[in-house]
C-alpha cells in the first residue's frame, strides 16, 4: 500500500506541473536479454525504479517541418526545459522522504550530445525502453516511443531512485507497434537513412545529418510523417 500511495503522490505532483505522461519501471526489467542498452544500475548500483515523465509536443512545431526547423527545434528545447524542472522537483520530494535520486539526461539528447559514448552513440540507460516498462507505450519503427495519446510526439527525461515505487504489473504490450509493419513511412522519410525496414539503426548517421547538414537544428520528419 505504500509504494502505491506513495507512487501516486510523485504522478499527481508532475501532472499539476505539466506533465502529460508519468510512469514507473523496476530496474529488474534491465535484467531482460532482450534489452540491448546500458543498464541504470551502472549509474546507481542500488537503483531500484525508474521514473519516466514526458511532455507531448505541440503539433504545429510538427506539421511545420521542414520549413519550420528552428521553431520545432525550439520548441523541443522549451520541452526539456519543462521536464527537467518537473524531474527535479521529484528527486528533491523523493530525498525528503530519505531516499536517493538523480536526473537522466532527456530522451533524444544522446545524439551529439556529450551525455552518450562518443563511439556508440548511447545513453548511460534507454529512457525509451524504461517508458516501454513502465506501460507508456511501445516502439515505433523510427525508434522511437509511440504513445496512446500523443504517438511519437513526446519528450521524456527520467528519474533514477532507490526508492519503493510501483510500476505496472502483469503481461507487457508487443515491443514493436502493431501498426508499424504496414506502414514504414518514416523509414522512407528519412533524409539520412539512419533506419531500415528491418530495424536496424545507424545512429552516426542521424547525428551526422542534424550536427552537420542541419548544422544543430532537430530534423522530425520521421516523427511528423507517422500516423499515430
Amino acid at each position: 500500500m505504500y509504494e502505491d500511495s506513495y507512487t501516486n503522490r510523485l504522478r499527481k505532483t508532475a501532472v499539476d506541473m505539466g506533465a502529460d505522461l508519468f510512469g514507473v519501471a523496476d530496474v529488474q526489467n534491465f535484467d531482460d536479454p532482450a534489452y540491448t542498452g546500458n543498464d541504470p544500475r551502472g549509474i546507481m548500483e542500488d537503483a531500484r525504479a525508474v521514473i519516466v515523465i514526458g511532455v507531448a509536443v505541440p503539433r504545429g512545431s510538427i506539421e511545420s517541418l521542414p520549413k519550420g526547423r528552428a521553431e520545432y527545434t525550439n520548441t523541443l528545447m522549451a520541452g526539456t526545459a519543462t521536464i527537467r524542472i518537473i524531474a527535479f522537483r521529484l528527486a528533491r520530494l523523493i530525498e525528503k522522504e530519505g531516499y536517493k535520486a538523480t536526473i537522466v539526461p532527456t530522451e533524444g539528447s544522446e545524439f551529439g550530445y556529450w551525455y552518450a559514448d562518443r563511439e556508440t552513440l548511447m545513453a548511460g540507460m534507454s529512457i525509451k525502453y524504461a517508458a516501454y516498462c513502465a506501460g507508456l507505450g511501445n516502439y515505433g519503427a523510427n525508434h522511437l516511443l509511440i504513445t496512446d495519446e500523443f504517438g511519437p510526439r513526446v519528450r521524456m527525461t527520467a528519474i533514477l531512485t532507490d526508492a519503493p515505487l510501483k510500476g505496472p504489473e502483469g503481461p507487457r504490450r508487443p515491443l514493436l507497434n502493431e501498426d508499424c509493419k504496414d506502414c514504414m513511412k518514416c523509414v522512407e522519410a528519412c533524409p539520412a537513412a539512419a533506419f531500415t525496414a528491418d530495424g536496424e539503426i545507424h545512429r552516426q548517421r542521424c547525428a551526422e545529418y542534424m550536427f552537420q547538414a542541419l548544422g544543430g537544428l532537430r530534423c522530425g520528419l520521421c516523427i511528423k510523417v507517422c500516423p499515430k
